[in-house]
């Protein structure tokens, strides 16, 4: 049994390396979007940008069944410590027998409170398994996350690319247009703000 867990321990580690290394990845191609971008080469940059989210969500797929084995080897954890405890309370149970059998107080108490510290390192154990365990839902990569992180690279580095961006679907070019309403809008408040 605990070689199981350790196994399912490792394997987890090995998802989680996973999951950080798409995530590099996926930064890496970022900054080749931000590069197509720069360039005015919205073409590149929408194929950057698509093995972006790609190589994220590839990387949340780890982390999800890096979750999910670890929630096993928490379960794994569980048995291996309950089987300890049922073995110590079974010791405990045998001496509150020959304690009540002697109907010495002192030791009846005694085997009392240590029954009672096991009941609690029981407790203890089990709150800890159940809360490191969670679940998680897999996601698909939709056209607007990849037009929307184009937009948002473009904006995070302040990159005119709005004629580039009319080329793009409908979906990117509505979020261009609103993301300029919502800066001319911003512009109108301050100009107003300035003239009271």
């Amino acid at each position: 049994m605990d070689d199981t867990l350790f196994q399912l321990k490792f394997t987890a580690k090995q998802l989680e390396k996973l999951a950080k290394k798409a995530e590099k990845d996926s930064k890496t191609e970022q900054a080749k979007v931000k590069k197509a971008l720069q360039q005015k080469n919205v073409e590149c940059a929408r194929v950057y940008a698509e093995n972006a989210i790609r190589k994220k969500n590839e990387g949340l797929n780890w982390l999800r069944m890096a979750s999910r084995v670890d929630a096993v080897a928490s379960k794994v954890q569980t048995a291996v410590t309950m089987k300890g405890v049922t073995k110590n309370m079974a010791q405990v149970t045998k001496a509150l027998d020959k304690a009540l059998g002697s109907m010495d107080l002192q030791k009846v108490s005694a085997v009392m409170d240590k029954f009672e510290q096991q009941v609690q390192n029981l407790d203890v154990h089990t709150s800890v398994m159940e809360d490191s365990m969670s679940s998680a839902t897999t996601l698909t990569t939709p056209q607007e996350q990849v037009d929307s992180l184009i937009v948002q690279i473009a904006e995070e580095n302040g990159l005119e690319v709005m004629d580039q961006l009319n080329q793009l679907p409908e979906g990117a070019s509505a979020m261009g247009e609103s993301s300029t309403r919502s800066q001319e809008d911003q512009l109108s408040r301050r100009l107003a703000a300035l003239r009271n």
